[in-house]
């Protein structure tokens, strides 16, 4: 299996055999307005996530109009389930960034469109270990492998703090492979800093992250900070081989006790910053 590795922007499409590993395919399309997108029916189960405009999609006799968000952060997501064996065909009705995340299933099931009204606005941490979560595919939604998540931290802010790691299906601890896709609110100038790490192979990852880089977390330790007064979001995608579908995640020991100090520090003041739906109060 792969070393966790950055890919930096101008990568367009991650499958297993690129990243080493089993599962998880990954692709960002920008497409224009009335341009399409066809993927074809075959044993991967898939979520559609627009990241900016809205699209329209059709498999087999159903069809969905979703999205709306002019940007990541301008409103909550929308998420399309297609399952193993169906094609679908997605055109676009503004100019549309729809990102593609695949797995393959063993189980089929029915198609599913998430929308922003679905999705709970959760605020977990505190103090600048704060961040708003916008779960768009949890353990319980009706699919196979794949899970999906959005993640908004603030300026300042840890993220996926305590560090923590995927890597083998036990009591508290489930083997996932794992991609972050970020985008920056300022995305010419902003900037995150990405940790990965793992003491058990010797191995350390201390990198910048900038808008549209991808990281593959196949294993380790991992945790995010956004450079102050860069807000920053990334598109968190989950996928493995466990038995049952379970987010379960391995803290680092020695970080893990922080959390005691987050009652008494509260919740970043900033937070929720993204709204539910796009102009609107959260």
């Amino acid at each position: 299996m792969s070393k966790p590795q950055i890919l930096t922007r101008g990568w367009s499409r991650i499958e297993p055999s690129d990243a080493d590993w089993e599962y998880i395919s990954f692709a960002v399309h920008e497409l224009g307005s009335g341009q399409t997108l066809t993927l074809a029916a075959g044993p991967q189960e898939r979520a559609l996530i627009p990241l900016g405009g809205t699209a329209h999609a059709e498999s087999g006799s159903e069809q969905w109009t979703f999205g709306g968000r002019s940007s990541v952060f301008d409103g909550l997501g929308w998420c399309l389930y297609v399952p193993m064996g169906d094609e679908v065909r997605v055109t676009a009705v503004t100019d549309v960034e729809i990102a593609v995340a695949e797995a393959p299933a063993t189980q089929k099931f029915a198609p599913v469109l998430v929308t922003p009204d679905d999705v709970s606005i959760e605020l977990r941490g505190g103090g600048n270990a704060s961040r708003q979560v916008g779960s768009l595919m949890l353990p319980d939604f009706p699919a196979d492998r794949l899970h999906v998540v959005e993640v908004w931290t603030p300026g300042g802010n840890w993220s996926s703090f305590p560090p923590h790691k995927h890597e083998q299906d036990r009591e508290g601890e489930a083997q996932l492979e794992e991609t972050y896709y970020y985008r920056l609110k300022d995305p010419e100038n902003g900037w995150a800093l990405q940790r990965v790490y793992s003491p058990e192979r010797d191995f350390e990852l201390s990198e910048p992250v900038r808008d549209g880089d991808l990281l593959l977390i196949p294993w380790g330790y991992h945790t995010t900070v956004a450079a102050h007064g860069q807000d920053l979001y990334y598109l968190n995608v989950l996928a493995g081989p466990a038995p049952r579908r379970t987010l379960q995640a391995f803290e680092d020991p020695c970080l893990a006790p922080a959390r005691e100090q987050w009652p008494g520090a509260g919740l970043d003041a900033r937070l929720p910053f993204v709204p539910r739906h796009p102009s609107q109060p959260s």
